[in-house]
């Protein structure tokens, strides 16, 4: 999907889309998120203004007793309020707000994991899909916070508007009257202030940048050998100063229109117009009481703050939200192209893979990356696929899996066409270890196994073939990284391969794709690694692409890949007969050793 092409949702339906994903993990908790908004704001409004108006009439009547009943029942219902707001967050907030962390992420982790290969392909999506996890632990707590001071904002802004009008409906026009025309300045406040994070954003990613450099262990090596340090620290100071500038263009803009707005708003409005009319109708007609004055007062300050936040506050900051929801829901709603199939294949047997006429061409290129390749892979045979970068040996596998889809073309396993089969059952029958393995934070066991339920001794025996030898203190149950475990075991490059390349001893499936599985082994490992595939994978049909050509020698047939198509095939000795790329690649490569 292009952005172009993106289609946005409003403002309130993205927060209302993303309030009914919360609703449906913990509908409890946003319930009482409302209710805590409107029991924060509404009591202390109403005391402002209807509290107050009570006591002064009390005050200037006969019966000055009740001044004491009205400042219990205030000071009762402002305890109660309180109370009631901290035993929600304490025992209630803090809790369920985890648990709706974990079933949203939980909600992206499944997503995720259902997507086929070709949305990480999509620059655009893929940075939606990072921003969504990264973030939506903090949304979640912003979007709450922001639902619930609205909901009291709107709640207290009727209420008091409702007082206004009983008082005095001229009253309630002067307000609303004087905060409309100010209004407009409000909103180029909140515009600049957007801009202004906006800004402050794209710069603290470069200065952050920096920050990543001194404390990431990735970059320790190359600033401790080398004199880079001044050029990192010059480069962050650069960085820093545009931050510092940034915010000096902005602070004076926002500062002297913010004059205007505040200063117009409260004296020309509620310090001047409203109370020369309250103060006539109070000393003049005697339509108004004291109390009446000051709680008309309280009240116009009360429904201007409610009034700014539920337009410009709203607007600007429920705006950023709604732009980040916006890539949730893409990210949701993102369609796959790789379907299941209707049968369910069977990982018992071995049986013939034809690749008949397929070519290939990843979303957004031009040009094909496969062409035209037909290839027939009989029952336990050993095939290498051989080639420079970029020949288009890791694609192929990745069509065998099924990982992406042929663009033309079909692949068939057993006479069946692979788009038939359901997506578990085809790559259920594949032990793949990829070019680019991971090493997951768990037991060795669950690595070797990828699995949660390992049998160990089918993993020591994996490991045996893999040649991964190495003292490890509690066995199979090892714990590997620090993630989890602060005397996890770190590994050598080599040593991660071994791991990986052991997955593929353990899974008993009919066929095994090796990528690159001796690029961090030294020759006498890869040597044994050789063997022990070729003696473990003796029932197997095995796919290995390999660089190092010592590694293809006894495989049954060699396919030599150039340009996404097959310019050579054969044994080993056909190819050196023929004296062709295979030839002068192995040759190039035996010379190389010899000099060595």
């Amino acid at each position: 999907m292009k952005k172009s092409d993106k289609k946005e949702h409003s403002i309130f339906s993205n927060i209302f889309y993303f309030i009914g994903i919360m609703f449906k993990i913990s509908p409890f908790l946003v319930i009482g998120e409302c209710l805590s908004g409107i029991i924060d704001k509404l009591p202390t409004r109403l005391i402002a203004v209807i509290g107050v108006k009570y006591v002064i009439d009390v005050a200037q009547s006969d019966d000055k007793s009740r001044i004491i009943y009205a400042v219990a029942a205030i000071a009762v219902l402002l305890l109660i309020s309180e109370v009631f707001n901290w035993l929600f967050r304490e025992f209630y907030w803090n809790l369920e707000k985890e648990k709706l962390t974990k079933g949203l992420n939980t909600k992206f982790f499944n997503k995720a994991k259902s997507l086929d290969l070709e949305a990480y392909d999509n620059p655009h999506f893929y940075n939606s899909f990072v921003l969504a996890i990264e973030s939506s632990s903090g949304h979640i707590q912003g979007i709450l916070g922001m639902v619930s001071r609205y909901i009291g904002e709107l709640v207290s802004l009727i209420a008091i508007c409702s007082v206004i009008l009983t008082i005095d409906p001229i009253c309630l026009v002067i307000i609303l009257i004087t905060i409309i025309i100010f209004t407009p300045l409000g909103k180029k406040i909140g515009t600049l202030q957007s801009q202004r994070r906006i800004d402050n954003n794209r710069f603290h990613r470069r200065a952050d940048y920096f920050a990543r450099i001194f404390y990431l262990q990735d970059y320790a090596k190359e600033v401790r050998m080398n004199n880079i340090r001044p050029l990192l620290i010059e480069r962050y100071n650069d960085a820093a100063d545009d931050v510092i500038e940034n915010q000096r263009k902005y602070v004076k803009k926002i500062d002297t229109i913010y004059f205007f707005q505040e200063g117009g708003l409260q004296i020309m409005g509620f310090m001047f117009i409203l109370p020369l009319y309250l103060g006539y109708c109070v000393l003049k007609t005697h339509t108004l009481s004291t109390g009446d004055f000051v709680a008309t007062f309280n009240g116009a300050f009360s429904v201007a703050s409610s009034f700014s936040f539920l337009t410009i506050f709203v607007a600007r900051n429920f705006s950023e939200q709604a732009k980040m929801i916006e890539k949730y829901r893409e990210f949701l709603k993102e369609k796959n192209k790789i379907f299941d199939g209707k049968h369910t294949a069977d990982s018992s047997k071995v049986e013939v893979i034809e690749l008949k006429n397929v070519s290939f061409t990843y979303p957004g290129n031009s040009e094909p990356t496969l062409k035209n390749i037909s290839l027939t892979l009989k029952p336990k045979e050993k095939i290498a696929l051989v080639g420079y970068n970029g020949a288009g040996k890791t694609t192929l596998t990745n069509l065998l899996l099924r990982l992406y889809d042929v663009t033309e073309g079909e692949i068939l396993i057993g006479g069946r066409n692979i788009k038939e089969e359901t997506l578990f059952s085809h790559r259920n029958r594949f032990a793949a270890v990829f070019q680019d393995f991971q090493i997951f934070a768990a037991t060795l066991g669950e690595n070797v196994a990828l699995d949660i339920n390992p049998d160990h001794k089918e993993v020591e025996t994996a490991l045996g073939h893999g040649g991964f030898t190495k003292d490890m203190p509690h066995g199979t149950a090892t714990e590997l990284l620090r993630e989890f475990d602060d005397e996890g075991i770190m590994l050598s490059g080599g040593e991660a391969q071994k791991i990986a390349v052991s997955r593929a001893f353990y899974k008993n499936c009919p066929y095994v794709i090796m990528d690159e599985p001796s690029a961090n082994l030294d020759p006498v490992a890869e040597y044994n690694l050789n063997k022990a595939m070729m003696e473990a994978a003796e029932n197997k049909t095995v796919i290995f692409i390999s660089h190092r050509l010592s590694t293809t020698r006894n495989a049954d047939r060699i396919y030599v890949m150039e340009n996404g198509e097959i310019v050579e095939n054969g044994s080993h000795e056909e190819l050196m007969k023929k004296n062709g790329k295979y030839a002068y690649m192995f040759n190039l490569q035996a010379e190389k050793y010899k000099n060595a």
